[in-house]
C-alpha cells in the first residue's frame, strides 16, 4: 500500500499510526510484520511517544541542535541539515502484527518525519504474514 502526505512546514512530525493500522487491517494479515518505508532522502520515519505533543516539539528541537543549518556544508542545495536528520531517523520501521493489529507500546506512535518541506511525500506500507 502507498499513501501520500502533504507537509506544510519545513520540519514536522506527522502521526501516521492510523494510516498504517488501516493498511494492516485491509491486508487481512493476523500474524506477521509490517514495514513502513519512506523513499526520500530528506524525510524519514520513526516510532516515539504519541501521548504528549511536547515530545514532537522536543524531538524537532533536538534535531535542530544536533544538525543545524550551516554554511559550512558543501551540498549545493543547502539542505544538508535535512539529509542528516533523515539519516538519523532512518527511512523505515518494522512493527510486529498480532491478532491483526500493530503491536505498539501503550504510548507509541509511528511518525512521518519531514525535514525539507513543505512537500508532497510518499509512504509505503508492506504487511507480511508470518
Amino acid at each position: 500500500m502507498q499513501f501520500t502526505i502533504r507537509t506544510d512546514r519545513e520540519a514536522q512530525l506527522i502521526n501516521i499510526t492510523d494510516m498504517v493500522a488501516r493498511a494492516v487491517e485491509e491486508s487481512g494479515v493476523e500474524q506477521g510484520v509490517t514495514v513502513v518505508f519512506v523513499p526520500h532522502t530528506t524525510a524519514g520515519v520513526t516510532i516515539n511517544e504519541n501521548a504528549d505533543p511536547d515530545v514532537v516539539h522536543d524531538l524537532l528541537l533536538g534535531l535542530d541542535r544536533a544538525f543545524p543549518k550551516s554554511p559550512a556544508y558543501r551540498h549545493g542545495e543547502g539542505n544538508s541539515h535535512a539529509h542528516l536528520k533523515a539519516s538519523a531517523m532512518g527511512s523505515s520501521v518494522t512493527v510486529m502484527v498480532e491478532a491483526g493489529r500493530l503491536k505498539l507500546g501503550t504510548w507509541q506512535g509511528i511518525y512521518f518525519c519531514e525535514f525539507d518541506g513543505p512537500r508532497q511525500r510518499q509512504v509505503y506500507v508492506q504487511v507480511l504474514a508470518a
